[in-house]
C-alpha cells in the first residue's frame, strides 16, 4: 500500500522552524580534545520531520543537546556555526547568543525534548503527575489544580493506563518504557514549535511504539510542529521521516529526501546501515534461519555469510510442562504472600537439538523469566523442566550445577553481566574453573580461542570490560556462554542495545556458532524482524501464556491469534512508499495480580466474544505444529 503524502506541496518554500549551520563541537579532557560534531548544517521546515541517523558516537545526540543548548552542561563546547529557531510568533531567536532567562522560557513552550535515558530526566523525588504539571504551570500559566488534571489527561494520551494512580507515582515506581511515555507527555505539554526526540522508542513495546508515532503524527497535522527525529530504527525512520540526514564519526555523509536514502542510497555507510536492516515479511517462504547479507561501510562490497541454510533440527532435547512462577506483591503479618504477580501460567513447549525458538511479546509478558526459570535462577512454583529425560526440578544441587554445563545464559545487559573487576580472561575462564580440571595454560588456549571465534582478539584478554563497546561486550558475553561447549544457550535480549550493523554481526555470529557446534537456542526478544532472520519457530506471551506457538514460516503467513496479528502489524516496515493496516490495541492491560478469569488478551481483543470473558481458551494445534490458545478456533 502507498503511503499518503499528508504534507503541504509548497513545504519547502515555508520559513525554516530550525536553522543549522557549520555546527562544530569540542569536548576537552586530560587526554586531549576530541571534536563530536564536524561542521554540521541542516534545516527543518515546519510540520517536517527530520530524521538523524547513524551508529552510537556518530553525533546524533551530541547534536540534540547542542540545539538546546545543554551539551555545555556535559562537558562540551560549541566552537563554531549558528543555531536559528522560529518561534510561534515569528520571532527569529539566535540560540548561540540567548541569555540563561530566554533559554528557560524557550525550553518546553517553543522546543521541547525527549532525552533518551528518562531514569536521568526525571527527578526522583516528585511525582511523575507533579513534573508534567510544573511545565503547565510555568509555559502556559496553569492554575496547579488544572494543570494536574491536564497531566493525567496527557498521561491517557500516551496510552498509560490508570493514569490517575500513575501520577501519583515517583519515577522509580514505574518501568523503562513507562517512565519514557511520562517523558514524552512532558514534551508535548505545551506543544512546542519543536520537538528533539532522541531514540524516544527504544525502551517501548512495538504495540506502545506504534502509538506513539502515531500520536506525534497527529500532533504534527494539529499544530504543524516541526520533529527532529533521533534513531538507529531505520523502520520507524521509513515511517516517519520525510528526510533522513545519515551522521559517521560527527559529519552527516547522505541527506536527502527519506524515499531516495531508502530506494538509492549513495554513499556505502549509508548502505551498510540499510543492508543491516531486518525487513519483517521478507522470509515468508523460508523456513530455516538466515544470515544477514552486510555490506562494508568503507567501500561497498557485500561482505558473504559463511553459509546460507542451517542444517534441519535433531531430537527433543528440552520440555516445558506447565511451569507456573509467581512473584509476591504484598504479605501480611506472616510473611505469607496475599497478592501475587503470575509471571508464568502454565507456559509449556519443547526444543529439539539444533533448533532456534525465539519467545516474543510486550515488556512484562513473562518471557525472561520463562528463560531464568529453565536454569533454575529462579525456583518455579509447579510444573516440570525435563532435559534429554532428567527433571531439572527435582535435581540436588550438586547434579544440577552439572547440568547448567550444557545450559548457559547470554543476558539481556552484557554491562551488566561482566564484573568490572575482573579481565576479560578471567571472565571467560570463570566456567571452565566451575566445570572443568583443566590447567592454566589449557584455559587460557580455550579463552584466546573462543575470543578469535567471536571476532575479538587474544590481546583483548587483558582488558576490563568499561574498554569496550556495547557490541564487544556482548561478544564477551557470548564467549563466556561458550566456553564449557554447551547444548543449549538461552541468549536473553543479546542485541537490544546494540546499533542495527553491529545487531547484525552478532545475529550473523550466532547463525555461524549454532552450525559449529550444534548449538540450540532459546531466543528471547521483543523485534519480531529479528525474530524471523533467527527462528525456526517462535512462541508468542501474553501476561505470562503462551497464546500461539509455530513455525516461523506458518506464524508470519497466516497469524491465528488476534494478539499476534496485532503485534506483526505494528511492527515498522523500512520502506517509506508503504504504509500497512495497523490493528491498534485498545483498552487497558489487566494487572497482573487480578487477572480475569477468562482469556486474559479479552479487555483489549476486537474480536471477543461472550465466552472469551468467562472461560480461559485451551491450547489447540489447528494446523500441523501450529498451536493457539483462542476460542476463535473451538
Amino acid at each position: 500500500m502507498e503511503r499518503a503524502d499528508t504534507k503541504p506541496d509548497s513545504l519547502q518554500d515555508n520559513l525554516p522552524v530550525l536553522e543549522v549551520k557549520n555546527l562544530r563541537v569540542q569536548f576537552s579532557s586530560d587526554s586531549g580534545t576530541t571534536t563530536a560534531v564536524v561542521d554540521e548544517s541542516f534545516v527543518i521546515h515546519k510540520g517536517e520531520t527530520l530524521a538523524l541517523v547513524g551508529e552510537s558516537g556518530s553525533g546524533k545526540s551530541v547534536t540534540s543537546l547542542s540545539v538546546m543548548r545543554l551539551v555545555e552542561h556535559g562537558g562540551g563546547k560549541i566552537v563554531n556555526g549558528s543555531i536559528h529557531l522560529r518561534c510561534r510568533d515569528g520571532r527569529l531567536v539566535d540560540l548561540m547568543k540567548a541569555s540563561r532567562s530566554e533559554l528557560q522560557a524557550l525550553r518546553g513552550s517553543e522546543v521541547a525534548m525527549i532525552f533518551q535515558e528518562p531514569m536521568t530526566s526525571l527527578n526522583p523525588v516528585f511525582t511523575v503527575g507533579a513534573q508534567i504539571a510544573e511545565s503547565l504551570t510555568l509555559h502556559r500559566g496553569m492554575s496547579e489544580a488544572e494543570a494536574l488534571k491536564e497531566a493525567v489527561r496527557l498521561l491517557e494520551l500516551v496510552r498509560i493506563p490508570d493514569a490517575e494512580r500513575v501520577a501519583m507515582r515517583y519515577p522509580h515506581q514505574l518501568s523503562g518504557g513507562m517512565r519514557q511515555r511520562v517523558m514524552i507527555a512532558i514534551a508535548l505539554a505545551c506543544k512546542p514549535q519543536l520537538l528533539i526526540a532522541d531514540e524516544p522508542t527504544t525502551a517501548l513495546d512495538v504495540t506502545v511504539q506504534a502509538q506513539i508515532l502515531a500520536l506525534i503524527a497527529e500532533l504534527q497535522k494539529e499544530i504543524g510542529m516541526a520533529v527532529l527525529f533521533i534513531t538507529h530504527d531505520m523502520g520507524v525512520v521509513a515511517q516517519i521521516a520525510d528526510r533522513v540526514a545519515v551522521m559517521r564519526y560527527g559529519e552527516i555523509v547522505e541527506e536527502g529526501k527519506a524515499v531516495d536514502i531508502f530506494d538509492s542510497p549513495k554513499h556505502p555507510y549509508t548502505q551498510a546501515l540499510l543492508s543491516a536492516v531486518p525487513r519483517l515479511g521478507s522470509l515468508k517462504d523460508v523456513p530455516h534461519p538466515c544470515f544477514f547479507r552486510l555490506i562494508d561501510p568503507d567501500n561497498g562490497r557485500v561482505i558473504e555469510p559463511p553459509s546460507d541454510k542451517l542444517p534441519p533440527p535433531g531430537d527433543t532435547i528440552l520440555e516445558i510442562n506447565d511451569i507456573v512462577k509467581t512473584f509476591p506483591v504484598r504479605t501480611d503479618f506472616w510473611g505469607k504472600p496475599t497478592y501475587v504477580v503470575r509471571a508464568c501460567d502454565h507456559v509449556s513447549f519443547k526444543l529439539r537439538q539444533g533448533e532456534t525458538l525465539s519467545i516474543v511479546g510486550e515488556s512484562g509478558c513473562g518471557k525472561s523469566t520463562t528463560g531464568r526459570a529453565l536454569l533454575r535462577l529462579l525456583d518455579i512454583d509447579s510444573g516440570d523442566i525435563i532435559y534429554r529425560d532428567r527433571s531439572l526440578v527435582h535435581m540436588t544441587r550438586r547434579d544440577l550445577q552439572h547440568a547448567r554445563r550444557d545450559l548457559q545464559m547470554i543476558f539481556q545487559d552484557p554491562a551488566g553481566s561482566l564484573n568490572p573487576r575482573m579481565r576479560v580472561e578471567d571472565l571467560v575462564e570463570e566456567p571452565l574453573l566451575i566445570h572443568t580440571d583443566l590447567s592454566r595454560e589449557e584455559r587460557m588456549k580455550i579463552v584466546h580461542e573462543l575470543l578469535e571465534i567471536v571476532g575479538l582478539s587474544a590481546k583483548h584478554a587483558k582488558r576490563f570490560p568499561h574498554e569496550f563497546s556495547g557490541g564487544q561486550k556482548q561478544r564477551i558475553g557470548i564467549a563466556r556462554a561458550l566456553t564449557v561447549r554447551p547444548k543449549l544457550i538461552i541468549a536473553d535480549e543479546p542485541i537490544s542495545a546494540l546499533d542495527v550493523s553491529i545487531q547484525a554481526q552478532v545475529l550473523n555470529l550466532l547463525h555461524d556458532l549454532q552450525e559449529r557446534f550444534d548449538l540450540t537456542y532459546l531466543f528471547i526478544s521483543h523485534d519480531l524482524s529479528v525474530v524471523e532472520m533467527i527462528s525456526d519457530r517462535i512462541a508468542v506471551m501474553y501476561l505470562g501464556f503462551v497464546v500461539e506457538t509455530a513455525p516461523k514460516e506458518a506464524l508470519y503467513k497466516t497469524p491465528l491469534h488476534p494478539y499476534t496479528q496485532a503485534l506483526l502489524s505494528a511492527v515498522p516496515i523500512p520502506d517509506p512508499r508503504y504504509q500497512q493496516d495497523r490493528i491498534i490495541l485498545e483498552g487497558d492491560i489487566p494487572s497482573t495480580i487480578s487477572l480475569p478469569k477468562g482469556c486474559p488478551f479479552a479487555t483489549r481483543c476486537k474480536q471477543c466474544k461472550a465466552v472469551c470473558m468467562e472461560n480461559r481458551p485451551e491450547t489447540k494445534e489447528v494446523e500441523p505444529g501450529h498451536f493457539v490458545a483462542c476460542h476463535l478456533y473451538d
